[in-house]
């Protein structure tokens, strides 16, 4: 007997699911199908034969707007899978990022982040030919550069 399971892809999941009761501050949920970084929690009690509830405040990785959503503290929900890497900076063009992995291969396909101020330092930086290290998150479906740093000497 041959089973079919559709179309499940080889690649890992992008999210893992956690009970609620197990999310910390400062971890990592999604709230509305965004990554979000837990910046506030509070678990109400309910009566008899209810459950105890999980109010969470999420902002979101990369645009910064702020979620909400309330789960009973039983209830799974689904924890992003973030990853963070130091990249090289080896250009800027119209706006696009250049950066040098570890196995030495440049990508080109990041934006200047949207934070106007971090922009502004990471072009500064480069225009100065200094060499830079840019932070880059990734989570779900996106990625974007939230810092910048000297490289170690």
């Amino acid at each position: 007997m041959s089973e079919d399971f559709g179309g499940a892809d080889a690649g890992a999941s992008k999210t893992y699911p956690q009970q609620c009761s197990a999310l910390r501050k400062n971890g990592f949920v999604m709230i509305k199908n965004r990554p979000c970084k837990i910046v506030e929690m509070s678990t109400s009690k309910t009566g008899k034969h209810g459950h105890a509830k999980v109010h969470l405040v999420g902002i979101d990785m990369f645009t910064q707007k702020k979620y909400e959503d309330i789960c009973p503290s039983t209830h799974n929900m689904e924890v992003p899978h973030v990853s963070r890497k130091d990249l090289q900076l080896i250009d800027i063009d119209s706006g696009y990022l250049s950066l040098m992995e570890e196995s030495g291969e440049v990508r080109s396909d990041l934006r200047l982040p949207h934070d106007p101020d971090l922009a502004k330092e990471i072009q500064e930086r480069f225009d100065r030919d200094e060499q830079v290290l840019v932070t880059v998150l990734k989570a779900v479906d996106d990625e974007q550069a939230i810092a910048v740093k000297n490289m170690p000497k």
